[in-house]
């Protein structure tokens, strides 16, 4: 089993373990914080938290599970969208492509969709390095460039700047990063199709000819902070998550395009402290829950 990041807390001192071996050794833990991604290795934690039921996992595994498969994520985007329509916040058209199909089937279904050239096409896995192999589709024709399982989302100009907002409990953060460049938003059909992997373009130490450069990489002062508030919270049952948004340049609309378990949160001030405050927080309400169902149900019988 190859080894990931998963950090296990014990009164604050934290460490890293190796999945590939026994979990109870290694413990015990207070808290678990996991970047787990395959669902293989979130049921492991699964199994050793049933048995160990005082250990507090930061984020319920059914959440995690669900945003590993982009199908899931996009389909709670458009509720995002449907909720908070007086926000001026939206996601775009997609559509998810199951299997492979005959080309005509597949323009049709894109045009029934609503979708515009150019697409955005992303696997329909959300999380490892295959996860990061994207292409952009210029016209119909090149659909046949397209591997199910995958999504289609049409391509939004947005001036080659990516908002990543990043939460942690209630707490939020906003970092600029480097994007696509703008596109005509018209089929071109003499334009072969890109494919790319987005860590080399939206990373901030990206350096890419699809991006507008220089670029000045920074923290966001943009409004596009108003998509991590409760109501996106609450549909993704999770504390420790990233938000991928854009601002469409001709509409100004906030448009949110990924989201993404436990990010990398590169680049956000004081991270690590608001990790520390989030998991005492989570502690103590553990603590106090279990302090009132000894008092409810503790105790010696009335009357001795």
């Amino acid at each position: 089993i190859e080894c990931c990041f998963v950090v296990f807390i014990l009164f604050f001192h934290l460490w890293q373990i190796d999945l590939a071996q026994p979990l109870a050794p290694q413990g015990p833990f207070d808290a678990i914080c996991s970047q787990a991604e395959e669902v293989c290795l979130l049921w492991l934690l699964s199994t050793y938290v049933s048995t160990h039921p005082s250990t507090v996992l930061l984020d319920p595994l059914p959440a995690m599970t669900r945003l590993l498969d982009r199908f899931a994520s996009y389909r709670i985007m458009s509720k995002l969208h449907n909720s908070l329509r007086d926000w001026r916040i939206c996601s775009p058209p997609y559509l998810e492509v199951h299997r492979a199909s005959d080309l005509p089937s597949i323009q049709q279904a894109v045009m029934a969709q609503g979708l515009s050239f150019p697409l955005i096409c992303k696997t329909r896995v959300a999380h490892g390095s295959l996860s990061h192999e994207m292409s952009l589709i210029f016209s119909a024709g090149s659909l046949a460039d397209i591997h199910p399982p995958c999504v289609l989302q049409s391509f939004v100009n947005h001036g080659a700047v990516l908002h990543k907002v990043f939460c942690v409990g209630d707490k939020h953060f906003c970092v600029e990063r480097p994007s696509l460049k703008n596109f005509p938003p018209v089929p071109v059909v003499n334009r072969k199709t890109i494919f790319f992997n987005s860590h080399q373009v939206s990373k901030p130490e990206s350096s890419s000819d699809l991006t507008s450069n220089p670029f000045p990489v920074g923290e966001s002062t943009s409004q596009s902070s108003a998509v991590s508030g409760p109501d996106l919270r609450v549909q993704l049952g999770m504390a420790l998550f990233g938000v991928d948004v854009i601002i469409n340049i001709h509409t100004h609309t906030l448009t949110v395009i990924d989201i993404n378990i436990f990010p990398g949160y590169e680049g956000v001030p004081q991270f690590f402290s608001s990790l520390l405050n989030h998991i005492e927080s989570v502690l103590d309400k553990q603590t106090s829950t279990t302090s009132s169902l000894k008092t409810t149900t503790g105790g010696p019988p009335a009357g001795l």
